[in-house]
């Protein structure tokens, strides 16, 4: 054997080292571990098609967002029964939550029951005291039931909770025109009108109480 062939030898016996050296160092890639899902919700893709992207596993609503979903279908479709036997069931997943509750109550008033609906946006008002569509609900609510002293704190009450809604004035302005206090129920009218120009009703009330003052 030459030098020269000798050199070639060794050279080649250094490669292969060098070559398997590396093939079996641990910090060669390894399948699974290059495209690991960097979060446990994650789903790997992408390996082999540089146009394939990651994506997450689609996840399945909760029981109670399905009661839910239930309750918020039947009341578009107007089957009120269907909507309260969903509510019933979610209020006993989750007791004392007041976005069970508010439909619960609404549902309750759908269906002419007045003290069960009064009863749940009084549940309401304990949980969520600074709620101003459930001050203004229980208001419609207490009024309907003749209770129209309580009505009238609890219309001003969502006012002052939110001066800039329109419809609080429209509501309480509802509630004196039927006790008669039409002066008040103009201003009130007038009130809604000038926030939301889109209230007709308003408007119309308005052309209707200026109208009884001129026959007057």
């Amino acid at each position: 054997m030459t030098i020269f062939q000798l050199i070639l030898f060794i050279s080649a016996l250094v490669i292969f080292y060098l070559f398997f050296k590396k093939l079996f160092n641990e910090d060669y890639p390894k399948r699974g571990v290059d495209f690991e899902a960097k979060r446990a919700d994650e789903q790997i893709g992408g390996v082999s098609r540089p146009d394939k992207t990651f994506s997450k596993p689609m996840v399945r609503p909760s029981r109670l967002d399905e009661l839910l979903s239930i309750a918020d279908e039947s009341v578009k479709k107007g089957d009120i029964v269907e909507a309260k036997k969903a509510l019933q069931s979610a209020d006993i997943l989750d007791k004392d939550n007041p976005a069970i509750i508010s439909r619960y109550a609404f549902v309750l008033n759908a269906m002419n029951d007045l003290v069960g609906a009064k009863e749940e946006y009084l549940r309401v008002v304990e949980l969520e005291p600074n709620d101003d569509m459930t001050e203004a609900s229980l208001g419609n609510i207490l009024h309907k039931l003749g209770e129209d002293d309580d009505a009238i704190v609890h219309h001003k009450r969502s006012i002052g909770l939110d001066p800039e809604y329109a419809p609080h004035y429209y509501n309480y302005a509802n509630t004196l025109y039927d006790l008669d206090k039409r002066a008040e129920a103009l201003e009130l009218y007038e009130r809604a009108y000038s926030l939301d120009s889109d209230l007709k009703e308003a408007k119309e009330m308005i052309d209707e109480l200026k109208g009884q003052a001129v026959q007057i």
